[in-house]
């Protein structure tokens, strides 16, 4: 409450009062450990005891503009509370305005579908841009927000110089582009640990007032129909035969393994390579999840490549920003040396599908696996009872 009489008092405007409390409210929801469900709720319950129990200006001002970003199951809470402290204090000033309302979206996105920019004009007691950077690569993140300029958006352009990575800034359907920030900022706030950008946390509490209403239902996962997967691999083999026909079985295993990571790990589709979805399928995804022959880690640089440019033609992507993904693979590839061979990385289903092979278990045989995991077990068991586990009571 002194940093609310400190930063906007009674006579401050409506957006200060809506950052303020939206900074107050990131940093409750960055610091909670993972076992707090309500971090924000938390807060407010203790602002608004406190403020109610030694009633000022400068208190109800706190309540009043936490009311405006606050979670929705919070806001009764609040706007009782102020119910009740505006019968003895002064309203701030701000408090009777109407708000500030979208009027136009603009949205930009790169060559790759790896990032895109959201800009979300507002009219009101002070206009300004909401803008959200969102990149993709690992996994949807909102990575940064700010409040920028009325015109900010027609800036954008004059931003970027000739070698930048091409995002041409097109106009966009406001309830989608609120929708889109919506979806992933649910995304973001399930990551562990905590995004912990500045910008991110001071307005995630703004963002989400301005978006919550328009959050989508949680999409399902839509597999690629498999005529489409099969006509995938049947058009990259195809292509490539010609290069190495003794190696047209290695070709085809490898292109499944990079299509398998594609539907399961690149949100804008299994085709959308980046640089940075190369770096993490060589130097994090492939050393944990998969398992590879001698002839598959030969060829799996050049095969890896190979594909790249297929996915990016087939998306249409100008050659010259092919190149930076397939250079990706060179950069990132003696990560992939580095890390394949130590088990201490491997995920279990890694672990359990390497000792199969290694005892003659063909793993695509899933009567010879369940019997092979069966006597897994058995072994294990066997091995707990001659030496049980010691215990200090």
């Amino acid at each position: 409450m002194r940093d609310a009489r400190r930063q906007f008092g009674a006579d401050g405007e409506l957006l200060t009062a809506e950052a303020w409390a939206s900074s107050w409210l990131g940093r409750a929801w960055l610091e909670a450990p993972l076992t707090e469900r309500e971090p924000e709720r938390r807060l407010c319950l203790e602002v608004t005891g406190r403020a109610s129990s030694t009633p000022s200006p400068a208190g109800l001002a706190a309540i009043a503009s936490m009311e405006r970003v606050a979670p929705t199951d919070s806001r009764p809470m609040l706007a009782s509370t102020v119910g009740i402290l505006a019968e003895t204090q002064p309203l701030p000033a701000w408090h009777t305005s109407a708000g500030h309302h979208p009027v136009r979206a603009w949205r930009a996105v790169d060559v790759w579908d790896s990032e895109r920019v959201l800009f979300i004009a507002y009219d009101g007691p002070t206009p300004h841009t909401l803008m959200a950077q969102i990149i993709e690569t690992g996994g949807t993140m909102v990575d940064k927000l700010g409040l920028l300029l009325p015109d900010a958006a027609t800036a954008w352009s004059g931003m970027r110089d000739d070698e930048d990575i091409p995002m041409p800034l097109t106009d966009h359907d406001v309830p989608a582009a609120l929708a889109d920030l919506a979806s992933a900022l649910r995304m973001t706030d399930m990551t562990w640990p905590r995004h912990d950008d500045e910008d991110f946390v001071e307005l995630r509490a703004l963002a989400w007032g301005r978006c919550r209403d328009h959050l989508p239902e949680l999409p399902g996962h839509q597999p690629l129909p498999e005529a489409e997967r099969t006509r995938l691999i049947d058009a990259f083999t195809a292509a490539t035969r010609d290069t190495d026909p003794e190696t047209a079985d290695t070709t085809r295993s490898l292109a499944e393994l990079f299509l398998d990571y594609g539907e399961g790990y690149i949100t804008a589709g299994p085709l959308a390579w980046s640089p940075g979805h190369a770096a993490l399928f060589l130097a994090d995804w492939l050393p944990r999840k998969a398992v590879l022959d001698h002839d598959q880690r030969t060829h799996l640089s050049d095969t890896l490549k190979q594909w790249v440019n297929f996915c990016l033609t087939e998306r249409g992507i100008e050659h010259r920003w092919i190149t930076p993904v397939t250079e990706a693979v060179d950069i990132h590839l003696p990560d992939f040396l580095e890390a394949f061979d130590d088990r201490t990385a491997w995920g279990p289903a890694k672990q359990i599908a390497t000792l199969l092979t290694s005892r003659g278990i063909d793993l695509n045989d899933q009567d010879a696996v369940n019997a092979a995991i069966r006597t897994l077990n058995a072994e294990r068991l066997a091995l707990v009872a001659q030496n049980p586990p010691i215990h200090n009571y």
